[in-house]
């Protein structure tokens, strides 16, 4: 068990099972993860009872590992720039971010206790950067409100009449509830819970789900054997790299099978989209950065003597170690004596992607349940009652922070869309106001 997560697990205590037709809940909450707690939080504080079911042993382990070496919160840059990181997804986006957005999500988090700084990459975190300060917080304030956590739960689709089927270590058993959300996460890390079973479920009932794909993800390149055994694990630092017009600048990963790191995980949407397209992608490296192509060009022209070619580029480029090796391996050995071209190389280093990692490895996933089905409240079209919200959703963000605010955000509008949605009712059904679980369960009109 990683590191926090039995002392996670004493702050909330396993409820027993809720039966169908348990006549206190008001909302049944599938996903223990950022989105599932917020929906439950916001739902709790609008005085509505809440169960939350989740398949894991203790909640939010994918929250938890993910901020172990430090929680990146959010971020604080300007709030259209924000937004902008959201790519084709800002416009379903933008109006729950709006609501929470940073600036909430840093007072929520002062709220629990919780106080945060702002990097020099503009990137937010808490003070103890772990996460596990914040998931105690938060857990204990959700106990005190009254949530009932069942863990070791997981829902398996619906019944016939439309009430939630979950299978528990003693076997199956229906919940009913006026109102549902799913927080079921994308299919990332399915060792901490997230796996896309959820995906067939929802297609059985005429939901469109955008097939889950690798975000933020690393490259397969075809590395020499000798490379791979030399280079393998080592950080290429100071560089930038360009794609379809876009440089940015960072540190990459050279792994057996390829790339990764901060420096790659913003280009996945593009790079991915092309892989699936034309079978390969094509990178640009500049290895020195901070050199104009004419300056390189200068410096390598300069008389050489008795030095070799190696150790010409360390002395008048700084091009070494690992560097030099992806020189070595990316431009034909004909152009190392060509000083002119090798400063155009390295500049502008071609490095053919050939596949994505898989989905299990990625930190994110792409795809997921379309906007099209859900209303502004993120309740779904087809199925009053039931609301969707976090990284099951169809977008996706580069990491940053930007993930994890969307997910809150997502999960605080679907738990206030359930909220006014058990509201409505109540007001349409005054005689039903002290019996409600009457009539039928979200999601049971399909």
């Amino acid at each position: 068990m990683p590191a926090g997560f039995s002392s996670i697990c004493c702050n909330v205590s396993d409820a027993g099972c809720a039966r169908s037709g348990d006549q206190d809940l008001d909302a049944a909450v599938i996903g223990a993860g950022p989105a599932g707690l917020m929906a439950s939080e916001a739902l709790l504080e609008r005085g509505f009872s809440v169960e939350l079911y989740d398949s894991m042993p203790t909640p939010a382990r994918k929250f938890l590992l993910a901020g172990k070496g430090g929680l990146n919160l959010t971020h604080s840059e300007p709030f259209e720039n924000f937004l902008e990181r959201y790519g084709p997804g800002r416009a379903r986006l933008e109006p729950h971010l709006r609501a929470f957005g940073p600036s909430q999500l840093r007072d929520w988090a002062a709220q629990l206790g919780i106080s945060t700084f702002v990097g020099s990459s503009g990137r937010v975190f808490p003070r103890e950067m772990k996460a596990a300060p914040l998931l105690r917080a938060w857990l204990r304030r959700l106990r005190e409100q009254g949530v009932k956590l069942h863990s070791r739960h997981r829902w398996v689709g619906w019944t016939a009449g439309g009430e939630l089927l979950v299978r528990t270590p003693e076997g199956e058993i229906t919940v009913a509830a006026p109102a549902v959300v799913l927080a079921l996460g994308g299919a990332s890390w399915s060792r901490l819970g997230s796996d896309g079973a959820w995906v067939p479920w929802l297609r059985q009932r005429g939901l469109a789900v955008a097939t889950l794909r690798p975000s933020n993800c690393g490259f397969e390149v075809e590395w020499s054997e000798k490379f791979r055994q030399r280079y393998a694990g080592h950080p290429v630092k100071s560089v930038t790299l360009s794609h379809a017009e876009v440089v940015r600048r960072g540190e990459l990963m050279v792994t057996e099978y390829g790339l990764e790191g901060s420096l790659i995980y913003p280009y996945s949407p593009a790079l991915r989209d092309e892989i699936e397209a034309r079978g390969e992608a094509t990178v640009q490296l500049d290895l020195a950065p901070d050199r104009t192509l004419e300056r390189l060009q200068r410096e390598l022209a300069l008389p050489r003597g008795s030095r070799s070619l190696s150790e010409h580029l360390r002395r008048r480029a700084h091009i070494e170690g690992v560097k030099a090796g992806l020189l070595r391996e990316l431009v034909s050995a004909s152009l190392e004596e060509d000083l002119s071209r090798l400063g155009a190389c390295i500049k502008a280093l071609p490095l053919r992607l050939r596949a994505t990692r898989p989905l299990e490895e990625a930190i994110s996933s792409a795809g997921g349940l379309v906007f099209d089905e859900l209303g502004p409240d993120l309740m779904l079209r087809r199925l009053p009652g039931v609301f969707a919200a976090g990284e099951m959703l169809d977008w996706e963000a580069p990491t940053g922070g930007y993930l994890l605010t969307a997910c809150l955000a997502t999960g605080r509008a679907a738990g206030v869309g359930a909220a006014n949605w058990l509201s409505r009712a109540r007001a349409a059904a005054p005689e039903r106001a002290d019996n409600k679980s009457g009539g039928q369960p979200a999601g049971g009109r399909s």
